[in-house]
């Protein structure tokens, strides 16, 4: 069983609030959960220091056991000194899908079409000026 901990939401709409939960992996977000270690108010300011609240000898014996923090879990642990957070780096995030790049490839086709179809004309125009 891989054991995560994440944030797991709760509040009404449009009022978030989070509980720092372990949790199985497969569970849902909302769902079923081993243990509640935290809670997190997105809604307080960043230097509140009730924004962020962890147990952080449970989620030590947590990490010791296995657990995987998410990313925003991970940033909240580093920050505290429980773990060393780093930037996750994917440089691919924002290329275009195949299916963006194929319409690219055809509407430059299209425009190159159309030049072209506009340049020939001219062309005609000009030569059967010449013979007249």
């Amino acid at each position: 069983m891989s054991l995560k901990i994440r944030l797991a939401r709760g509040g009404s709409k449009r009022r978030p609030y989070y509980r720092i939960v372990v949790a199985n992996a497969r569970d849902a977000r909302d769902g079923r959960f081993i243990e509640k270690i935290g809670s997190y108010n997105p809604l307080l300011g960043k230097d509140d220091e009730k924004r962020v609240i962890i147990d952080l000898e449970k989620a030590k014996e947590w990490i010791a056991k296995g657990a995987q923090p998410t990313d925003r879990v991970g940033r909240f642990l580093g920050q505290a000194g429980v773990i060393k957070w780093e930037h996750g780096n994917n440089p691919k995030k924002a290329e275009p899908g195949q299916k963006a790049k194929e319409r690219v490839a055809e509407r430059a086709e299209r425009e190159a079409a159309k030049l072209a179809a506009a340049a020939e004309p001219d062309v005609a125009e000009t030569a059967g000026e010449a013979e007249i």
